[in-house]
């Protein structure tokens, strides 16, 4: 009777959504905290900020407004969407500018940020496959190594960016079910700040969106009007940054204005070995030519420059191609060399993670395909879809990292797979 009890109690702990947040909370802050402790102080004041995010922040912070991206005198930006750089300015306005306090303060909001994605991955999980894929998706993502090391690594919309993904595709699947107009307003609300915090993530946003609409495909009236309750919503919540966009730089940026910049930078000469550029290519000549140049003609002349770059190398930019979707999703070019090559156990350990959990992102596809088709098109919609604009341009496991908790996920489904309701057949 006793040893039942303790197994209830246990069971409970485990398949508590609060929990599973708190160990994830523990687990970040943990290693935040052991990495802090070997870095001397004024390195940590300094460094982490010295981004475009940080820039742009202590120039907010200063009462400079939305400007200076490399720490200098070049006037407004549209480089970066608004939500984060805010939020840090608003960090160094209370806890000093480029100060050790401050980094703790981001690094910490950070941890949350990523802790509380298993909130909504929980919930998701468990409309999709019940209790159980709902609990093992909330601590798949509380162990997920990207999840543990990142709030650390990058003060950036990274983690923050990691939560609003788990919040859009739990919403999208609550919304199914729901009538209310002021739900589609909060889910238009949601899509905007989504958006004006990364805006990559408007790459999945017609698809969910698009999912829910079709499943009130036969009352078209009703699918018009929350239809356009969300979009109003949505437009609404991104036109005073588009706007302030447009006055700024006369032209129309809705959200941010870098992929110019990122499209270059994964595809200029400094790949292809016969050119004379290989190795010419530093970042003070970059950020003394956008001084010079102003944000709008720097960002058209590499427009210009990755344009013919990619028409006069086809088969080159084809092989980056393929080289992006492999660094994606296994963590570098050459997985297998970079393996055997280096002498961290770390290193080894992430790529061998890299490698068995995309095998098990694709059995979770395929077996929530197999078992739960209905909810197959707006899960899938994060792995197949979200990195694609990172192929074109250039990938890093960061810019991954915001689907990194659908990954958590699909783990779960592969696992233990879901349970087959009533409105999935």
């Amino acid at each position: 009777m006793l040893l039942s009890s303790m197994q209830e109690r246990v069971f409970r702990w485990v398949s508590s959504q609060w929990f599973i947040a708190l160990v994830a909370l523990v687990l970040r802050v943990a290693y935040f905290q052991y990495m802090a402790n070997l870095i001397p102080t004024e390195v940590l004041a300094a460094v982490p900020f010295q981004n475009e995010v940080g820039n742009v922040a202590s120039a907010l912070a200063r009462g400079e407004g939305f400007c200076c991206l490399f720490r200098q005198q070049t006037g407004p930006t549209a480089w970066l969407a608004p939500v984060y750089p805010l939020i840090v300015a608003c960090m160094f306005k209370l806890f000093g500018i480029f100060t050790v306090r401050s980094f703790y303060v981001a690094a910490s909001l950070n941890c949350v940020f990523s802790s509380l994605a298993t909130i909504f991955l929980f919930q998701a999980g468990k409309r999709i496959g019940g209790l159980t894929t709902g609990a093992l998706a909330g601590w798949m993502w509380a162990i997920f190594p990207s999840g543990i090391i990142l709030p650390f690594e990058w003060i950036w919309d990274t983690s923050l960016s990691v939560l609003l993904a788990a919040a859009l595709l739990w919403s999208t699947l609550e919304l199914k079910d729901s009538l209310r107009r002021r739900d589609f307003t909060m889910y238009g609300l949601l899509c905007g700040l989504s958006l004006l915090t990364n805006p990559a993530l408007g790459a999945v946003l017609p698809f969910l969106f698009g999912w829910i609409l079709f499943q009130r495909r036969s009352n078209r009236a009703l699918q018009v009007r929350l239809g356009l309750v969300t979009l109003v919503t949505l437009f609404l919540a991104c036109l005073p940054w588009t706007a302030r966009n447009y006055v700024q730089f006369h032209r129309f940026i809705p959200f941010r204005s870098n992929f110019a910049y990122e499209f270059w930078s994964g595809n200029n000469d400094i790949f292809d070995i016969h050119s004379r550029e290989v190795n010419r290519i530093t970042r003070y000549e970059q950020v003394h030519l956008y001084g010079e140049l102003g944000e709008n003609e720097f960002l058209r002349d590499k427009m210009e420059k990755a344009v013919g770059f990619v028409r006069s190398h086809p088969e080159l930019y084809s092989k980056l191609f393929g080289r992006r979707i492999i660094a994606t999703w296994l963590g570098t070019e050459s997985p297998w060399q970079d393996f055997k090559r280096t002498d961290s156990w770390l290193a080894r350990c992430l790529l061998a993670w890299n490698a068995v959990s995309l095998l098990a992102v694709i059995l979770g596809l395929v077996r929530l395909y197999q078992q739960q088709r209905i909810y197959f098109f707006p899960i899938a919609s994060f792995p197949i879809v979200f990195p694609f604009t990172f192929y074109i341009a250039h990938t890093t496991l960061r810019h991954r990292h915001p689907c990194d908790s659908i990954l958590a996920l699909l783990i779960a489904v592969a696992v233990v797979g879901t349970k087959i309701r009533n409105d999935a057949k």
